[in-house]
């Protein structure tokens, strides 16, 4: 007889932690989208599809509410990241704003050190 959980319950030891970086054009959007890569690449969490959340592709949908915990990445001010999770209705995530660390919108090119204070920042709140 297989041990399983239903498919609707969180299995908190074994839940991943999701990061959903803007991605955006600009060069913040860039360093969201590295950092949130190299957290992936580390195991600090798993990237997740911003764009199927935008779609409402209900693979995607189903398995946001199963996170441990949930970082979202916003580049610029405009923090299209942050509104795209709240208009499909999930409220409780952790909220990175690069402009809080100095990274301004067409003014922070994408070099590693700037990739490194998103990359530091983000690892911290993933790990409170």
């Amino acid at each position: 007889m297989q041990n399983h959980t239903p498919s609707n319950q969180c299995q908190c030891s074994t839940a991943p932690k999701l990061i959903f970086p803007c991605s955006g054009a600009s060069d913040v959007g860039e360093i969201s989208d590295r950092a949130a890569r190299r957290l992936t690449k580390e195991g600090k969490g798993k990237m997740y599809c911003l764009a199927g959340v935008g779609g409402r592709v209900s693979d995607i949908l189903v398995n946001i509410p199963l996170a441990r915990k949930i970082l979202v990445i916003d580049g610029c001010a405009a923090e299209c990241a942050k509104h795209t999770l709240l208009e499909a209705g999930f409220k409780t995530f952790e909220h990175l704003q690069l402009k809080s660390l100095g990274l301004e919108k067409g003014q922070s090119a994408p070099t590693f050190d700037h990739i490194q204070v998103a990359v530091s920042k983000a690892a911290q709140m993933l790990e409170t």
